[in-house]
């Protein structure tokens, strides 16, 4: 098992293979061919590619959503054989139960959760600390419709943290909202990641994304993956200091980040448009 330094990984992927069966007359699809991934303690890592390189089908695997055709997966090194309650997900299409207030859908997990609902003056708590710390501290009384986009993602984060997972598993979480809202949130995610828990009990962050920039700007490392099946390309460590600001985005090393991750995928990323 690969280490650095001393560290073991927090999140192992061996050589992971996904394939669907064929339907009628269709071949099997393999999504993933072969992929291995450490990541450890406290990184934020970022996975891009073109689309339909299998960048959600990974992210669904390490959740316990899917069941790799092969290979292994481990967390702490136990076999991930299903989801559970040190991980937590958000989705780009924040799956927010519509008939629920807003400190209901913050508090769903904790007072629903399989080991054992937590005390209502915890749960109070709890909710009013992650949805102080997402900025919605004033609006737990209104519904999802009742919310902006950025909102309605906010509230899915503060769902997820509520549950205090180790892990953090968040798939194209800010692709629907428009530009200026999305980079808001990035600089808000990460503040909310460097922020909330000391360096030594940081929360492990898997981000699925589109957008090299976002990429660049939220990563410790970035995963760069082949089109289908999907394969890592390479690895690149993101050498920018942190904190990071909007004032990063100006820096030249940004661009050159940017710029050698787009030259790896636009081969890939015009094939898979061609492809349709």
């Amino acid at each position: 098992m690969e280490v650095r330094g001393c560290v073991t990984p927090k999140i192992c992927l061996r050589e992971v293979r996904k394939q669907y069966p064929a339907r009628g007359v269709a071949e099997a699809t393999t999504a993933l061919a072969d992929m291995s991934l450490d990541i450890f303690q406290g990184e934020f890592v970022c996975i891009v590619g073109p689309s339909g390189c299998g960048k959600s089908t990974v992210l669904n695997m390490i959740a316990g959503l899917v069941e790799p055709t092969g290979g292994a997966i481990t967390l702490d090194g136990e076999p991930v054989l299903a989801p559970g309650a040190e991980r937590g997900v958000v989705f780009q299409d924040y799956a927010l139960f519509p008939w629920k207030t807003v400190r209901e859908n913050v508090e769903f997990g904790l007072r629903y959760r399989s080991k054992g609902r937590v005390p209502k003056p915890e749960r109070e708590r709890r909710v009013q600390h992650y949805l102080d710390l997402v900025g919605l501290g004033g609006v737990g009384r209104k519904y999802p419709h009742e919310l902006s986009g950025g909102m309605r993602q906010r509230c899915a984060l503060a769902r997820a943290l509520a549950n205090d997972p180790q892990v953090l598993l968040m798939d194209e979480p800010l692709a629907a909202l428009d530009a200026q809202t999305r980079l808001v949130l990035q600089e808000e995610l990460l503040r909310i990641w460097g922020e909330e828990k000391s360096p030594e009990e940081r929360r492990t962050v898997v981000f699925i994304t589109h957008g090299i920039d976002e990429a660049v700007f939220l990563a410790d490392r970035v995963v760069v993956m082949t089109r289908h099946p999907g394969r890592i390309k390479n690895v690149l460590s993101v050498d920018l200091p942190r904190p990071r600001g909007g004032a990063v985005r100006t820096a030249s090393r940004f661009q050159t980040l940017c710029d050698e991750i787009w030259q790896m995928i636009r081969d890939d990323a015009y094939a898979a448009v061609a492809d349709g």
